[in-house]
């Protein structure tokens, strides 16, 4: 299908794992995109790996200056950005009497900050375009309620969020659509970092609680990152023109609203 032909994709933190995903499916797609990513070498062994239609950019989503670089960049490279998906982001764990600052400032200037002015440099660079376009921030099911050793994690998806909200209520003069995906519990190497942390701090052997979450949803299972890529591709259609400021749960069932 080319649901997204003749459209420029960036994507945030996508040389492995979701955002991986979601450049294989947009590629298939028609699209074009940017794998953009804080390790410059792994995003070029992934564009390479999925051939002509992508690229490989550096990005830190912590620093002004690169995320200015990196949209001016793939702007030039793709004759434009017709869409972003706003995925990289980090994971730490503790209860909340052992939260430090350290780990409360850099998932907050990753998963917020990051979100927020990659959002914003994009939506500038759309605006002076005049052509519209989708915006898609990953939020995550820990931001629809809190968790007991998950505080700081949770906080920041509850703000990508609201984000969400208020950037898609407007942007949407400028036919800008900000959407967002919370997903439920994914596989791979993301959940696997997951999984260590709560093996540490709640003495499980390693994989028990992976196997202990995807027992927990209703599906039967843990998600996949190509189970997300439906919803990535339909946000960033035409088929979602009217469809502003929502966050979709997909995630087997686990939350409902």
């Amino acid at each position: 299908m080319t649901r997204l032909a003749g459209k420029s994709a960036l994507i945030t933190g996508a040389a492995r794992g979701i955002g991986f995903a979601f450049a294989k499916a947009y590629l298939a797609e028609g699209a074009r995109v940017a794998i953009a990513d804080i390790n410059l070498e792994e995003a070029g062994k992934a564009a390479a790996s999925l051939g002509e239609g992508a690229i490989a950019v550096a990005l830190d989503v912590s620093d002004q200056a690169s995320i200015d670089a990196c949209v001016a960049q793939v702007a030039a490279e793709l004759d434009g950005i017709d869409i972003l998906i706003n995925n990289a982001a980090l994971f730490e764990a503790a209860p909340i009497a052992e939260i430090t600052r350290a780990s409360y400032d850099k998932l907050f200037a990753v998963n917020v900050g990051g979100t927020l002015f990659m959002l914003q440099a994009v939506a500038r660079h759309m605006i002076a375009r005049g052509q519209g376009g989708k915006i898609i921030n990953m939020a995550s099911q820990a931001g629809r309620r809190g968790e007991a050793l998950v505080g700081v994690y949770c906080a920041t998806k509850a703000a990508v969020i609201s984000l969400t909200q208020s950037a898609g209520l407007d942007l949407i003069k400028h036919r800008i659509n900000v959407n967002a995906i919370a997903p439920g519990v994914v596989d791979g190497a993301h959940w696997d970092g997951v999984d260590a942390h709560f093996a540490r701090l709640e003495g499980l052997p390693p994989g028990e609680k992976k196997r202990q979450v995807g027992a927990a949803v209703p599906y039967g299972r843990m998600g996949t990152a190509e189970d997300l890529t439906g919803m990535a591709i339909f946000l960033a259609s035409s088929e979602a023109e009217y469809i502003v400021a929502q966050t979709y749960n997909v995630d087997g069932g686990n939350w409902m609203s």
